[in-house]
């Protein structure tokens, strides 16, 4: 199509383009691509290719870079006055969870080695709508919690040199309570990373290597030095005799509540699929990278978790600074705590800010958004423009939005895609486009996500006793029957060649209910702005995506020129 003959080419164009709203909806909306599609002609609308530099070791970093930040340092005390000492099989139970969102995400990146992430498997299975729904969720929660991860390492930047941070910050008089604090310091490390992950990745990972052994050291230190200075005791006894002892003071509901808590410490590992472009043998690094480093962290977390513990007991550990208290003794230990929280921030916000241009990248390659994002600049190879983007948008909100406001922006569409993929790779599995009927699978996945919304209404709002257990008890027999009718009637209808989820569809299920369930633990204030957006996003699509995938649709752009095929056969190295 020519750029006379545009949907924007002209105000007229625009006002025909609208007028032909239904008929493109109905054609575009649950178009799905192909994984071929997606590593060849979609790929090429960026130009110059990404290049394969990344190892198994480079994604394990960036794994362990992007969830090892503050996370683990917020959400540990409210979840250890839920479970108490528990609290450590809260974080293993919590890490098994992200393992089975691991696992779905893996299946994906293998078979599709491209840097969009959710986004491309759920354009190859859902359609286009769904996958740009869910991915611009996505990204506005990258930006949102990129933001609040940069106004907390001014926080800890200031414990770790003993000078507080409201020093640093500019009181604007007149603005809103939450928007008039200026930070510029977190504008600065926003801006000096965006300029870092423009230049190179390679020089990235080495560069967030560096930043989390030197984090890694710290974390060692606060393990070692708990199980050195602590007490077994406070395992089992608590601080004030009037509180609930042993292991379990709040039973099994403790546990997994604090489990729901801190899941969020996990929540980054979803970044390095993104970088599966860049990666020289996916089908051996990918697995080794995304799971190894879920494990990694998962011990990590439940020996720092230990080590607190056994330096304070249960009830004596505060809700807002967990590790501040169990050091309190120690003066200068929670200096030491506070130099390691801010290498782990600039880790986390280095890999969160490299995914997201990733996202934003695959994105425009779809022509949802203007193309313009979907370019990478011939002499970095990198996204050039998305990253830059991406990260002036970040630094503008962590400018004046205060850590709480952006906090409550979080964490629900990141659920909102786990949730999602593990769909994803069931439907992928059971449904091939054209051939399958695909109703058995998505009533299955209907029926499936309903019993697990009906357990966790149950969990959070029926008084508790016995009638309470009964009803979660039998919600809980009704998904395992209704998974095993449809694994037994239902075959496979297409396998992954290198690398696919095992026991299928059992962890993919685990992984939707699961999901669902810590979907269910978030405050109406996190639904409200899901909602907002999601009509936001509806909006941007019928008045814009939806006209531009269109266009280039028809004027042969999605599909690759002159016939030129790129070799495929290095992307699937074994």
């Amino acid at each position: 199509m020519d750029a006379h003959s545009s949907s924007f080419s002209s105000f007229s164009a625009y006002l025909r383009a609208l007028s032909l709203i239904p008929s493109r909806l109905s054609r575009r909306a649950f178009s799905v691509s192909t994984s071929f599609d997606e590593m060849t002609s979609t790929r090429y609308t960026s130009g110059v290719h990404m290049q394969r530099t990344l190892r198994w070791f480079d994604l394990v970093g960036f794994g362990l870079g992007g969830m090892i930040g503050a996370g683990v340092f917020v959400t540990t005390g409210p979840a250890t006055q839920e479970a108490g000492p528990a609290i450590v099989l809260s974080y293993a139970i919590a890490g098994l969870c992200a393992l089975l969102s691991a696992f779905c995400y893996t299946e994906f990146a293998v078979d599709m080695p491209v840097a969009g992430g959710a986004f491309s498997y759920l354009r190859v299975t859902f359609g286009e709508f769904a996958a740009f729904l869910t991915g611009a969720n996505l990204i506005m929660d990258y930006v949102m919690s990129n933001a609040a991860v940069a106004r907390s390492f001014t926080q800890y930047l200031g414990a770790a040199i003993g000078i507080s941070s409201a020093k640093w910050k500019l009181l604007i008089p007149g603005l809103p309570k939450g928007f008039d604090q200026i930070d510029l310091v977190a504008v600065a490390v926003v801006l000096i990373i965006t300029i870092i992950i423009c230049y190179s990745t390679k020089q990235s990972s080495v560069l967030n290597m560096t930043l989390t052994a030197i984090h890694i050291l710290f974390i060692a230190f606060v393990i070692v030095f708990g199980f050195c200075k602590g007490d077994w005791k406070n395992f089992s006894e608590p601080g004030d005799p009037k509180d609930e002892s042993g292991f379990f003071p709040h039973g099994a509901a403790g546990v997994f509540k604090g489990a729901s808590l801190v899941y969020l410490s996990y929540i980054g590992y979803d970044a390095v699929s993104t970088m599966a472009e860049e990666v020289r043998n996916p089908a051996k690094d990918i697995p080794i990278g995304v799971s190894g480093s879920v494990v990694l962290v998962t011990v990590l977390y439940c020996l720092m978790a230990a080590s607190m513990i056994k330096l304070l007991p249960y009830d004596m550990i505060q809700a807002e600074a967990p590790f501040a208290a169990a050091f309190a003794r120690w003066k200068w230990v929670s200096n030491v705590i506070g130099g390691g929280a801010s290498f782990g921030i600039l880790t986390s916000l280095l890999v969160a800010m490299m995914g997201q241009a990733r996202y934003m990248c695959v994105i425009g390659r779809s022509r949802v958004v203007p193309a313009w994002f979907a370019e990478v600049h011939p002499k970095t190879s990198t996204p050039l423009n998305a990253s830059a983007f991406l990260g002036v948008f970040t630094a503008a909100i962590a400018l004046f939005a205060d850590l709480d406001v952006l906090l409550n922006f979080v964490c629900i569409g990141t659920l909102f895609v786990f949730y999602m993929v593990a769909n994803a790779v069931i439907y992928r599995r059971y449904v091939v486009i054209g051939s399958t009927n695909p109703r058995p699978t998505l009533s299955f996945l209907c029926s499936f996500s309903l019993t697990a919304i009906i357990f966790t209404l149950i969990w959070h709002f029926a008084t508790p006793g016995k009638a309470k257990t009964a009803l979660l008890s039998i919600t809980a027999i009704v998904a395992i029957a209704i998974s095993l009718i449809f694994h037994c009637v239902t075959p496979q209808a297409w396998k992954p060649q290198h690398w696919g989820v095992p026991l299928m569809p059992w962890i993919p299920c685990a992984s939707i209910f699961l999901n669902i369930f810590l979907l269910g633990s978030l405050d109406g204030t996190s639904y409200i702005r899901f909602v907002f957006f999601s009509i936001l996003t509806m909006l941007i699509y019928v008045l814009y995506s939806v006209h531009s995938s269109s266009d280039a649709e028809e004027d042969g752009s999605l599909r690759v020129k002159n016939g030129e095929i790129p070799e495929l056969e290095n992307s699937f190295k074994v």
